[in-house]
Parts: structure tokens; sequence; C-alpha cells
């Protein structure tokens, strides 16, 4: 039974230190969307979705406010582009139409954001898969709502380095395409290593081809409430430190349950998994730095930034599965820099820089996320940068990810306005030494050992 002190403190948890669902995002298969023709495929498309998803933001929209828990995002993840469009897309042309009409249903249906304009391609690339990923720089900055991903790598395939290389260069003329808009559209495009299918935070997220028709996976948050319980644990041991953690992210995820459970009722679709990760907003006191900080770093990025991070990971998700016998996704801690008041702060000051933050992805959830660097940063240095991701989670047996911005015309000691969840992010450092001769050679690197278990 819940007790009306449990009432009290959820409501404390969501008036005072940024607790809220970040995410209801409704998962749905377009495999039967495939035709020979694309106008077929896109009306097919539209309907289908339409059918699932009519209703997706007027319910998460009525479930906050009857709980009074704030609902922040309604998204919608899709079967990758690269495999519903494989039948009838011959130029990248065809592929920036599907992305159109995907854009074009988010609108009418009042959603945040669709992901799962992606490509997998950890083993190797078809002709589909090359002409959406040729597509993608078109495809972003004519839409809106529109994420799009590609999966490089795994523990049991290796690195396709090919597609290392190729996603580069995309990176790079998806900067200059929107450098109007701070390129906007690199921060809607994220290149990733064990991938997840069941994933509901963006850019990253896509439907799996093992999921069913419809499904809702459910994305909870809460940073500043883990920032609040820690600062009670000053000069405490790392027992009640550790057992602080795991209780707190016990109640946010129960939080997440319920909403999850009876959005996926009122919707009339599964309910597939909650989210546990712990994803910072640019709004002061929603921070995951700043837990880091309050375990004892001066600042993050300092000595001891990658010990605290693994602690927090591994605490969130004891106490989230706790919570919930159907946890995915991510399920961690995000450290985007731009979306991250402390994180900003601490780039800002020098703290913080992209070698630390490549050591802190071994232990977190995702990778690079969100980090602005200068625009002349070559398309082999973003590729390296790539790779080098790719080889901790393939390694690691863990996702990783880049989601990086080279913004035409700026430099190290700038920085950009990307607004909303997406923040303020200053230009940081990048090692200018060429790796050129390495990212141009072709092939795959090879699978670890330990991906060898039949």
């Amino acid at each position: 039974m819940i007790n009306i002190n449990e009432v009290f403190e959820t409501t404390n948890m969501i008036e005072h230190e940024n607790l809220d669902v970040r995410t209801v995002t409704m998962g749905i298969s377009l495999l039967d969307c495939a035709d020979s023709s694309v106008e077929a495929t896109c009306q097919k498309i539209e309907a289908k979705i339409k059918k699932y998803a009519g209703n997706l933001a007027s319910t998460a929209d009525q479930m906050a406010a009857e709980f009074g828990i704030p609902i922040i995002n309604k998204r919608i993840s899709i079967t990758p582009a690269s495999l519903v469009g494989a039948a009838c897309c011959k130029t990248p042309e065809d592929y920036v139409t599907i992305c159109k009409t995907l854009d074009k249903v988010a609108k009418e249906l009042g959603v945040n954001f669709l992901g799962g304009f992606s490509a997998i391609v950890s083993k190797g690339m078809t002709q589909s898969d090359r002409l959406l990923i040729e597509s993608i720089p078109q495809a972003l900055s004519e839409t809106d709502f529109i994420c799009a991903s590609v999966n490089v790598g795994s523990t049991k395939t290796g690195i396709n380095m090919d597609a290392v290389r190729l996603m580069g260069e995309t990176v790079k003329k998806t900067a200059e395409i929107t450098k109007d808009r701070d390129c906007i559209g690199c921060a809607k495009l994220v290149v990733l290593c064990n991938a997840p299918d069941d994933n509901p935070f963006m850019a990253g997220s896509f439907l799996g081809v093992t999921q069913p028709d419809a499904v809702i996976n459910v994305g909870v948050s809460g940073p500043g409430v883990v920032k609040a319980a820690l600062d009670e644990c000053h000069g405490k041991d790392f027992q009640v430190l550790c057992d602080t953690i795991k209780k707190t992210a016990f109640k946010i995820t129960r939080v997440g349950q319920m909403v999850a459970q009876e959005a996926a009722k009122r919707l009339g679709v599964p309910f597939g998994i909650i989210d546990l990760s712990l994803a910072p907003t640019p709004a002061i006191g929603d921070s995951v730095a700043d837990i880091i900080e309050a375990m004892g770093i001066e600042k993050c990025g300092a000595p001891g930034t990658t010990a605290a991070l693994a602690l927090l990971n591994d605490q969130v998700k004891k106490g989230g599965v706790m919570a919930s016998s159907y946890v995915g996704g991510l399920s961690g801690a995000f450290i985007p820099v731009s979306e991250d008041a402390g994180m900003i702060a601490a780039a800002e000051c020098g703290a913080l820089t992209i070698e630390k933050l490549e050591a802190m992805t071994c232990v977190c959830s995702v990778g690079l996320d969100m980090i602005a660097i200068p625009g002349d940063t070559t398309a082999a240095t973003i590729s390296g940068i790539i790779a080098d991701e790719s080889a901790i989670g393939m390694i690691n047996q863990k996702t990783t990810a880049v989601r990086i911005l080279p913004v035409v015309g700026k430099t190290v000691g700038e920085s950009i306005e990307l607004g909303g969840l997406l923040g303020h992010a200053p230009i940081m450092k990048v090692n200018n030494y060429s790796c050129e001769e390495f990212i141009s050679r072709t092939g795959s690197i090879p699978a670890p050992i330990h991906s060898f278990k039949n």
C-alpha cells in the first residue's frame, strides 16, 4: 500500500526537485508499409502511424494533468527506415521524401520527436543503407522533428570502419548544410555501437525488428531528486551513499512504471520497458554533473569523476530493477554536455575535456553526447572519435554513441545556443593530430575474442 508520506514525498520531488517522466515513446513497426513505390510506401507509413499514435500526445497530456506528474516529451520510434524503404528507394532523394512524410505526421500528431530514420550497418552496408546515410544531411536540414541514427558496430560483429568513415563525412555535411542554425542537424544525428532496439530516448531511438506492431516504452528522469538526496549524505561512508542512490532510483522508477502501464492500457498497446536513465536538462538543479559534485568531486571532470559516475550508474540500475521487472533501453546516467548545466560549467572552466568525457563513457549509459567542436575539425578526426567510442562499446559489451556538432565558423572559446532541452554548448578543444591514414583503411575491425560464446 502507498502511504500518505510517500504521496507527500513524490509531490515534493515533482515540485522542488525536477522529477518528471522524460518521455513516453510509442514504437511502431513499419515493416508492413514497404511497397514498390515511394508514394505508396509514404501513404502506408502515414496511415499506420496515425492508426496507433493518433491519441498519443493527448493521452499523455491527460495523464499528466490527472496524476500531477510532468510528462515532458511524447515521441514515436519506428522500424529503421533503411529496411522500410529498401524496395522503393533508388536515390537519396527518395529517402528525403520518406523523411518529410515522417516529419509531417509527427507535426500533425503533436509529438516532440520521431526517431528511426536509421540504418543498422555493424556488419556491412546494403545499397539501401548507403542511400539512407547519403540522404541524412538533406533530410535533417529540411525537417524539424526527425532524428537519425546509424549503428556502426557491436560486440558480436566488430566495427564497420567503412561506415565509420562515411559517418564522419556525413556529420560534416550535416553541419555545413545547417550552419545557418548553429549546425542543428547534427544534434539530431547519432552514431552508435551496440544500439538497443527498445530505447525511448532520442536521437538514437528506433524500433527493432523483434518488437511487436506497437509498444510503449517510457524514460524516467530525476537527477534533481538524486542530488537532493545526496545533499543529506555529506561525510557519510560509501554504503550510505550507495543505499541512498539505490532507494531514490527505486522511487523514481515506480513513478515511471505507473505512467507506462497506464499509458499502454489507455492506448491499447503493450507495455515494453522502463528506461532508468538519469537524463539531465539545462535547468538549474537538474544535472548529473551536480550529482557527481555532491559526492565530493570539486568540479565534474576532476580526478575521481569516472569512479563517481560508475557508482551512480550501478546504483541507479540496482534500484531501478527492483521497481520494475521490465527494464531496458540505455538505463543509467546521460552526460550530454549542452543539456546539463553542470557539464556546461565544467567544460567552460576547463575541468571537463573530451578526453575525460571519453573515459567517463566507459561506465555511463551512452557516450560523447551533444559536444560542440570547432567547425574546421576534419571528417577523418570525427571518424576517429566515432571509432574510439565504438571500440569502448564493442570491448565492454555496452552501448556507446557519438552525437557531435562541428560548428561551422566557430572555434574554442566561442559557444552556440540551441535552445530548449538541447541547451547551450561551449566549443571544446579537439586533438588535432591526424588519424587520416588509419581511417582511410577499408574493411572492419573484427569482433573481440570474448564475443565468441556459442
